[in-house]
């Protein structure tokens, strides 16, 4: 009857010896060398047995760790003779340490790609899906409108504050955007152009304000007037096309 063995795969020689000391609970500063030598050579020859390819940095670890081995069970020099008193594990040991650092780093990427990879993501939809007519308003930033908006609503507040004290405003219905569309369309029948500025007085309303603004940036998308200004900070000018 045959007998299955596994043999775990390791990525190299470090791998392999890294295994063996943490499976013994060595303490990696202090290898007991002649032990895990002896250790990764039986897990050579058990390789060797089972005609597994054995890849030429495995026996290079292997001859490192017999001088090493060998390096130790060499009685020690007087210290006046020595010239280095290196421990001649100290290079094992650098190396195990910085494999150790990687190997965690490894691991600490496997769990988050395990995470992540069930994790899906939807790209963005381009925005010409979902409109119809995208407006391009020459001659003008869209902000630059806006901030002429704010202008706009500031020294209305100012006007507010000050009227405040003094009297106090009864207001008329609110205009809706259908008949600001309807006055705008009237005044552009007179008028070829006129300043956006002209379009409210020191009595309009905030929510009047607001509606001309919505009703205007239907105009322009309608593309039955552009906004035109000669420099930074100058007055709009709204001319019909």
């Amino acid at each position: 009857m045959p007998i299955n063995i596994k043999v775990e795969v390791f990525e190299g020689p470090l791998d392999l010896l890294f295994h063996l000391i943490e499976k013994s609970e060595i303490n990696i500063y202090d290898i007991p060398i002649s032990e895990i030598t002896n250790q990764y050579l039986e897990y050579l020859l058990l390789m060797e047995e089972l005609d597994l390819e054995i890849a030429s940095e495995f026996m290079l670890m292997a001859a490192t760790l017999i001088q090493i081995k060998s390096k130790m069970l060499l009685p020690k020099p007087l210290k006046e003779e020595t010239v280095d008193d290196l421990d001649p594990r100290e290079e094992l040991v650098r190396k195990l340490l910085e494999y150790k650092q990687y190997k965690e780093a490894s691991n600490i990427l496997k769990e988050k790609m395990d995470v992540y990879e069930k994790i899906f993501y939807k790209h963005p939809d381009p925005i010409e899906m979902y409109v119809n007519d995208l407006n391009d308003f020459q001659d003008m930033n869209i902000q630059v409108l806006f901030n002429s908006l704010k202008n706009i609503l500031a020294s209305q507040k100012e006007i507010e504050e000050q009227n405040n004290n003094r009297v106090k405003f009864i207001l008329k219905d609110k205009v809706t955007i259908e008949e600001k569309l309807y006055e705008l369309e009237n005044l552009l029948q007179k008028n070829k152009s006129f300043y956006f500025e002209h379009l409210f007085s020191g009595s309009t309303s905030k929510h009047e304000i607001i509606v001309t603004f919505l009703a205007l940036l239907e105009l322009m998308k309608r593309h039955l007037v552009t906004l035109e200004q000669d420099k930074n900070f100058d007055i709009i000018l709204i001319k019909s096309i």
